[in-house]
């Protein structure tokens, strides 16, 4: 019998090689798969669409649908039931630029489209293709934020749709993340479970608790830096609750937590703050800090007439106990209509002096 033969060693780095060349080509193979049938699906939906307007008697979509289904179910499978068939008939719909969907599904599957085919206004379905494709969001986790109405609580919402079709064509463009993408009212602290009696201090120990859950309540790019972080002046000792930084806005982020209403005097509180900030703990290549102001309830006429804005400074509610979604959903609509009123009224009350 021969002697056995002993394997060559392999090189240390080349198996690891290997295997990443094999992962990255099936990610690539994947992604192109992805690519290819997005795509097609979505000039499926516009020639059938195109095909229908065609047509002269209403009932003409329903009978080419029905029989473009079966036969093609027949040749090609379930994929291309009518219900499917539908759901490309929308894609097309309210995604008409192929330009756009061929950017987004680079990043974006089907499943991904599906989630935002229904949702009611343009501006919210552009708003979430354009976070998914930034922040690599999977399918469930954009279904978690439509369900919690991240659109709907953003500062970006309150603002005249031809500023957010601006943030959006700039996030579009260049990836630059604004402040009004980022920021929230309200902030939903459900998972600290709390209950309607507690302290400042209990809030902050819940969070430290539950950092992971805060951090994603935040937001894209938040990273914790401190709590309590002490700042000297004149001798006076000053304690910020707990500084973050995001490294998608590119600056220190302040989090001041109040346990009742807002109130005037906290804005010198925070601009101070701010102001030490920026002088001693910003970089020359970072933006100016940002503070956010949490509270259990607000005046918005209040928070007009400070300016906080101007200031870097947001202010917003939070929930430790979520009302039922019918109810959430409601009073974030009657917020967003109240601020863009007042918007629009602003406006309207300076018009007069641009003009002369």
């Amino acid at each position: 019998m021969s002697p056995s033969k002993t394997p060559t060693p392999l090189p240390p780095v080349l198996l690891g090689d290997i295997k990443t060349l094999i992962e990255e080509g099936r990610r690539q193979a994947a992604s192109a798969v992805n690519m290819g049938l997005t795509l097609l699906y979505w000039r499926i939906g516009q020639r059938i669409n195109a095909e229908i307007l065609q047509g002269a008697r209403a009932t003409y979509g329903e009978q080419i649908v029905s029989t473009l289904s079966r036969q093609l179910s027949d040749d090609y499978g379930r994929s291309f039931g009518s219900k499917n068939l539908r759901h490309m008939m929308r894609f097309a719909e309210v995604f008409p630029d192929e330009n756009i969907v061929y950017a987004l599904s680079r990043q974006l599957s089907w499943t991904h489209f599906r989630a935002l085919l229904y949702l009611d206004k343009p501006l919210q379905r552009d708003f979430y293709a354009e976070m998914c494709r930034l922040e690599g969001w999977s399918t469930r986790v954009l279904l978690e934020r439509i369900d919690a109405m991240l659109y709907e609580r953003t500062a970006l919402s309150r603002q005249p749709d031809a500023l957010i079709q601006q943030e959006l064509a700039t996030l579009r463009s260049k990836g630059e993340v604004a402040p009004k993408l980022v920021l929230k009212d309200p902030y939903l602290l459900d998972f600290l479970g709390l209950t309607d009696r507690f302290l400042e201090r209990d809030l902050e120990d819940a969070i430290l608790r539950e950092l992971e859950s805060f951090l994603l309540e935040l937001g894209a790019g938040f990273s914790f830096v401190a709590r309590q972080k002490r700042i000297q002046l004149d001798g006076d000792d000053f304690y910020i609750d707990l500084l973050f930084y995001n490294r998608k806005l590119k600056r220190l982020v302040v989090v001041e937590l109040k346990q009742g209403n807002f109130k005037p005097e906290y804005k010198g509180q925070m601009e101070l703050y701010l102001r030490w900030l920026a002088k001693y703990e910003t970089e020359a290549d970072e933006n100016p800090p940002l503070g956010i102001i949490l509270c259990a309830g607000k005046n918005n006429e209040q928070i007009e007439l400070l300016e906080l804005d101007a200031s870097g400074i947001h202010v917003a509610e939070y929930l430790t106990v979520l009302p039922p979604p019918e109810v959430l959903h409601r009073k974030l609509h009657e917020a967003i209509e109240t601020a863009r009123a007042r918007i629009e009224a602003k406006e309207g009350d300076a018009g007069p002096e641009k003009m002369a």
